[in-house]
Formats: structure tokens, C-alpha cells, sequence
């Protein structure tokens, strides 16, 4: 039975190339990437490929970047490692192309087909390979098995709700499931959905991300920016397509912007006189950055690019920048930076039900959250941000803007909340070590 669902599978995907080919055309009108290199894509690499790499695949931007601490300790605990790094998006293979070094390569993950993955092993031939969080695709862990490349998903997580989805082509997800050589877990919850879902080696070793180091710069710059602005400053951070609606309507209630053209009652700070404060969105996906800044100027709120001042970071921000009602965060690798610059920020993804968005790199910031009803593919990370003050959760955007606005006016306290953060996300550190150690347990020496 499972070979047939695997052949009926792989037919599907077959019949669906030419489709897969034409949306990856499609999304390179937006982001050029993804047209280069695309017989990659179909497992084809050039002549003479050296073999004997550990592969790592980190499939987008969230999942590269956490691979980065542990391409550091596999480094440092195996000098000379070579890699081969694969991606799926094309935000991921640019957050790649930094971390290689001389000797390793980079990729696309080939196409879940059968000749794709043959293709794939047999030119680049690694050792063994390791794949982030939660890709788990039926060909590529059969490949893997007859070419005898050990498999370890490393810094895994099943939320409930995709364990359920993968009920229901259990035929299909458990067969690949056990051919992992071993899964290396965020949480013990995880792995118990890990062990329930097929695999057979289960270890609890923590989550990469706590190992992320911010980049010290950034932060400096942040810190810089806040201090030129003079007034407070609240981020959205990573927010998805549904919620910078909410988010604008629920901030021009609360703040009554004096540039926008609606009837809401004056709030306190605006009474005053106070300068209101400055709000920072910085959209999870770069093709969505066009559309969030039409939304701001159609709700008649000025607003200032983060593209427009130059590839290099400011020492400051413009003048004309400093008195804007929106900043449009559309630059990439720069969220030190903006959790820096912000007092507080908003939690995307979890105001809508998508499960929210990493937490811990604002932690590791210091920068205070409000998270939304919907954190299940983060959910132990969100419960620990919780019980040790470094986030608290609100029902509702409304609801969210409405606590920011208090926040802001207790700065001991808020100070408080930035200070419980850094001390949250330095307490779950060592991932990235003991995960290097497991990795390299399965490559020979020699």
C-alpha cells in the first residue's frame, strides 16, 4: 500500500512539473531569484560536483538563519567541514550564500519526484544529510535511504494541527517518517508528536534559535535610531496579509492620527499633545512590501521606506523620516535592527490563525512582545516568553494596540519587560552544541 501511494504521488507530481516551473517564473517577476538556476531544480548540477559534503537544508529565511548556529558549531567542533546547502525560497538561498566558505556549495532542493531526487544524490553525493524543522518529503527520504545518506531532522516541531494533517496521508508521510536516522526535537511535545507521526529516534535537544546571535551593530544601530526619534516607537513584526488592515484601523482608533481622515475621539496621548508613536511594519514576505505601503497611504497616513535611505544602515534616520506616522521596514536581514529601534512590538501571525511567527529573536533583542490568540507552531516558546514576562497575549489587534498605548506610558515597568527578555532567551541557550554533536556522530571521520 505504501509503495502505491508513493507511485501514485510521485505520478501527481510528475503530471504537475511543467505547472511547478511556471510558478516558480511566475514568482520571479517579484523576486528574481527564483528563475536562476533552475535545472537545480530538477536534481541536474554541473560536471565534477565534489561528493563527500554534509548536506543541510534550510528550506526558507527563518530556517537558514537558525542553521546558521549550527553550521557554527559543526565548524567549530569539526574544522574543515564542507557543506552543501540547499533552499526552497528564494529569501532562504540569499540568507545562505553568506554562510559558505571555501570548499562547500549551494542548491535548490530538487523537486519531490523520483528522477529529480536520483539526480540530486547521485551529482552531489554527501555524507549525510540534515534538514531543519519540519521538510519531510516522501521521495527525497526514500532517495536518501537507497543512495544510504543517514537522514537527522534537526531543531524539529510538529504542531498538533499538522500531526493531524499528516493523519490523514498517513500511507504516504509514515513510511518517510521512518527512514529518518533520527529527529532532533525543539520540545518534549514535539517529540512526542515526532514519535506518534513514525520516527523511530527521537531526542528532546532544544530549539536552535535561542542560539541566534543578534548582530551586534544592528543593535547599536537600533539604539541609535530610538534615541534620534524622541518619541515611542511600536513595531509590527512579520505581519501577514489580513492583519496590517486590522492593525492600521485599530492604531488610528487609539491614536486619532492627526493625518488621517476619520472621526474616532481624540486618545489621551494625542489630547496632550504628545507626539504619538511611531509605527514600525515590517512585513513577513518582501513581495507583500508594495501592497502594505498602499494600505498605509489609503488610510491617509504618512509614510517612510527603509529602502529609500541607501543599502548601508544611517547613522540616523532622515529628518523628514523622524516625523512620519509609518515606517515600512522593506529592507532584508535587518530585524536587530528594528526590534532595537522599537520600545515594544506586535507579534505576527498571531493575530490571525497561522500560528505565529518566531518569538525569540525579539527576545534575544530585548524587545517586549504582545502576541496574539494564535502561537501553535511556537507554542512552547510563546508559553516560556509568558511565564517569564517578556510577552503577555491579547485577544485581538484592538486589544493589542490599545495595551501597547499603556505599556508606553510606564517606562520603569516597560524597561522591566525589556530586561526579562534578554534573561528569557539566554537562559534556553546550547542548542546549536549539542545538536552539532549529534550530527557529526553519524559522519565518519575519515
Amino acid at each position: 500500500m505504501a509503495t502505491l501511494a508513493r507511485a501514485a504521488y510521485s505520478a501527481l507530481l510528475w503530471l504537475a512539473t511543467p505547472l511547478y516551473l511556471m510558478r516558480l517564473v511566475w514568482r520571479s517577476r517579484r523576486e528574481p531569484l527564483y528563475r536562476a538556476h533552475l535545472a537545480e531544480r530538477l536534481g541536474h548540477a554541473g560536471r565534477g560536483v565534489p561528493g563527500g559534503r554534509l548536506w543541510l537544508h534550510a528550506v526558507s529565511l527563518g530556517e537558514t538563519r537558525a542553521a546558521a548556529a549550527l553550521i557554527d558549531e559543526l565548524r567549530r567542533q569539526r574544522p574543515g567541514l564542507r557543506l552543501l546547502l540547499t533552499h526552497g525560497t528564494a529569501t532562504g538561498r540569499a540568507a545562505g550564500t553568506p554562510l559558505l566558505r571555501e570548499g562547500d556549495a549551494q542548491a535548490w532542493l530538487p523537486y519531490d519526484t523520483p528522477g529529480a531526487v536520483r539526480r540530486f544524490f547521485a551529482a552531489h553525493r554527501p555524507c549525510a544529510g540534515v534538514i531543519m524543522e519540519t521538510e519531510i518529503w516522501p521521495n527525497l527520504l526514500h532517495g536518501a535511504a537507497s543512495a544510504g545518506v543517514p537522514l537527522v531532522l534537526a531543531n524539529a516541531r510538529l504542531s498538533e494541527r499538522s500531526r493531524r494533517k499528516g493523519e490523514r496521508i498517513a500511507v504516504l508521510m509514515r513510511p518517510a517518517a521512518t527512514r529518518l536516522a533520527v529527529a532532533l526535537a525543539q520540545t518534549d511535545e514535539d517529540a512526542r508528536r515526532l514519535r506518534d507521526s513514525g520516527v523511530r529516534d527521537v531526542q528532546v535537544l532544544g530549539n536552535l534559535k535561542f542560539d541566534m546571535t543578534p548582530a551586534p551593530a544592528l543593535l547599536a544601530a537600533g539604539r541609535d535610531w530610538r534615541r534620534a526619534l524622541r518619541r515611542p516607537v511600536v513595531m509590527f513584526a512579520a505581519s501577514r496579509e489580513g492583519e496590517e488592515v486590522l492593525l492600521l484601523d485599530a492604531w488610528r482608533r487609539t491614536f486619532a492620527m492627526p493625518s488621517a481622515a476619520f472621526s474616532a475621539p481624540a486618545a489621551p496621548a494625542a489630547a496632550a499633545n504628545a507626539p504619538p508613536p511611531l509605527l514600525l511594519i515590517v512585513p513577513r514576505h518582501p513581495q507583500r512590501f508594495d501592497e502594505v505601503a498602499a494600505l498605509v497611504a489609503a488610510r491617509g497616513l504618512t509614510l517612510a521606506r527603509r529602502s529609500a535611505w541607501g543599502a548601508a544602515v544611517p547613522e540616523r534616520p532622515p529628518a523628514e523620516a523622524c516625523a512620519v506616522d509609518v515606517w515600512l521596514g522593506d529592507s532584508m536581514g535587518e530585524m536587530p535592527l528594528y526590534y532595537a529601534t522599537a520600545d515594544l512590538a506586535l507579534l505576527g501571525g498571531s493575530f490571525a490563525p497561522l500560528g505565529g511567527q518566531n518569538l525569540i529573536e525579539a527576545a534575544a533583542c530585548g524587545c517586549p512582545l504582545l502576541m496574539g490568540p494564535h502561537t501553535f507552531n511556537f507554542a512552547q516558546a510563546a508559553e516560556g516568553a509568558l511565564a517569564a514576562g517578556a510577552a503577555e497575549r491579547a485577544p485581538d489587534l484592538d486589544a493589542a494596540v490599545a495595551r501597547a498605548h499603556g505599556w508606553l506610558a510606564d517606562a520603569a515597568a516597560l524597561a522591566e519587560r525589556a530586561d526579562r527578555s534578554t534573561t528569557f532567551a539566554a537562559s534556553h541557550r546550547g542548542a546549536a552544541e549539542r545538536m552539532a554533536a549529534a550530527v557529526l556522530a553519524r559522519i565518519p571521520t575519515h
